[in-house]
């Protein structure tokens, strides 16, 4: 049984489905039209940050679509290639 000694082997504590149904009622209307799979935990973190700053529900969305569209365009670059056009639509 090598694999049990893999470093990437993670045992999950809790259950992906009951942590997104504990998520704010904001927060899962956003990740429902997320393109990427996001887990709950790191959504939540990214969700209450933007929240701690701005104190806005609405901005924190725009915050997390913002995040979203950054790592969309590197994972289109590694994917297609640095001159396909998601590639370039970094955002600051």
């Amino acid at each position: 049984m090598s694999n049990l000694r893999s470093p990437r082997v993670r045992f999950r504590a809790i259950d992906p489905m009951s942590a997104y149904d504990r998520l704010p009622p904001d927060l899962r209307a956003w990740l429902a039209e997320a393109a990427l799979p996001w887990s709950a935990a790191s959504v939540l973190r990214l969700w209450q940050a933007a929240l701690a700053e701005t104190g806005c529900p609405h901005s924190a969305r725009e915050r997390l679509a913002r995040a979203e569209r950054r790592t969309l365009s590197r994972q289109a670059a590694r994917v297609w290639g640095k001159h396909h056009p998601a590639a370039n639509s970094l955002e600051s």
